[in-house]
């Protein structure tokens, strides 16, 4: 990092990985960190893009601002004035990058999964502990000030004890049957489906605000098992293809879990990426002995509380966004002005460098992604053997609790 005169921001050099729309996002959000919180004193510098794709690498060089850009991301990490660097590669490139970040002694933000399944996600985990490099993950949907707000009153005490929690991540991205084959569909690409794309999500969500998640019976399904044949890199999984070739979809549409968390509560969690009608659909209901809450993502700025069993405010109250949430003062000055989706990501940023510079440790971690893929690797296994399965326990994984003694 930079060291600066007092009183300067200190720069941090950014490399990226990857132009897609993810990319252009994590540049958007390093671009608006010192604006948005400038008591942090950085400065993000964006210093050296790659993909594979010559006019993405342009358009990172051109438009988003990078110094340099080029088509093979180990130049990236062998640039000594990149000091972090973001990884939004597609899900099969994930753990090579993220392993070749480590021995590259690169601190990394990467987007979830960080591995196709639990063994190659607990060996980038091995290899960031062992490189000692802070790491940050792309769940951006527990940074919305609700949600935080939603986690301090579980942690007070002011819904009693928990007992039982639903929570969905319903998208309907690919809920149309000529909705092309993309690498999204391919097990060797992406690994699991909806499992692995949105139930990872949730199941970050449900373990930082209320705890993980010990054990596990699940079931799969998958909707449409084929679909019109994408070339690579010609499209996205948003493109439809009238009258194509048809090839197998190899992975699951749909999810559906119960579960038992280490605090002994309840619940059940589904995801579904062919549903129609809801579009960013994830969200929960958390119940407690003394009150209940819910949140959605397509109503990101508002919390529904209820903390009365009795009397005359029993019922949900719609709490509206406001600066008692989360990081909600950073971004608008007064109740009812809505954030949005990057403004999450930008939330991620700053928990990613403030980490980096040693100001503060709130960002998530490798192992909280590591405790997240042991939970859909148990659920994939219980939706093959139809039986509870256990969730391992990882080291260093806390979601931001206190560690379990």
């Amino acid at each position: 990092m930079t060291t600066t005169p007092s009183g300067a921001a200190r720069e941090i050099g950014v490399g990226l990985i990857s132009v897609g729309w993810m990319g252009k996002l994590h540049s958007r959000a390093y671009q608006a960190l010192p604006s948005v919180y400038p008591e942090l004193g950085l400065k993000p510098r964006l210093v050296h893009a790659a993909d594979t794709a010559e006019d993405r690498a342009a358009h990172a060089r051109d438009v988003l601002g990078y110094e340099k850009a080029g088509t093979d991301y180990r130049a990236v990490l062998d640039d000594p004035d990149v000091e972090v660097v973001s990884i939004c590669a597609p899900n099969m490139l994930h753990h090579e990058i993220g392993i070749a970040a480590t021995k590259a002694g690169k601190p990394f933000w990467i987007e979830k999964p960080v591995g196709r399944g639990a063994e190659e996600t607990a060996e980038v985990a091995a290899a960031a502990r062992a490189a000692g490099v802070v790491t940050s993950i792309g769940y951006n949907y527990r940074h919305a000030p609700a949600v935080e707000r939603a986690r301090q009153l579980v942690a007070e005490g002011r819904l009693g004890r928990i007992t039982n929690v639903r929570a969905t991540f319903f998208s309907g991205y690919a809920s149309e049957p000529k909705g092309a084959l993309s690498w999204r569909f391919k097990r060797e690409l992406a690994g699991h489906g909806a499992l692995g794309d949105l139930m990872s999500h949730v199941v970050d969500l449900v373990s930082y605000v209320v705890a993980p998640i010990r054990e596990v019976s699940a079931l799969t399904s998958t909707v449409y098992t084929e679909r019109p044949i994408l070339p690579m890199g010609s499209g996205t999984h948003f493109a439809v293809i009238e009258d194509g070739e048809m090839a197998q979809v190899e992975n699951d549409d749909y999810t559906a879990a119960l579960v038992r968390f280490h605090s002994d509560a309840v619940g059940t969690l589904e995801a579904s990426r062919t549903i129609v009608g809801p579009q960013c659909g994830i969200g929960f209901e958390i119940y407690g002995t003394d009150g209940s809450l819910t949140w959605n993502f397509e109503r990101m700025n508002e919390l529904r509380v209820a903390l009365d069993r009795s009397g005359p405010h029993q019922g949900y109250t719609t709490v509206l966004g406001n600066g008692h949430m989360g990081d909600y003062a950073s971004f608008q000055p007064g109740p009812g002005n809505s954030m949005g989706y990057d403004d999450l990501k930008v939330i991620e940023a700053k928990k990613f460098l403030a980490a980096v510079a040693g100001i503060e440790h709130h960002n998530s971690t490798i192992d909280d992604a590591h405790a997240v893929a042991e939970v859909i690797s148990a659920a994939a296994a219980s939706a093959e053997s139809g039986a509870w399965e256990p969730v391992p326990d990882v080291t260093g994984a806390t979601f931001g609790h206190q560690a379990r003694s």
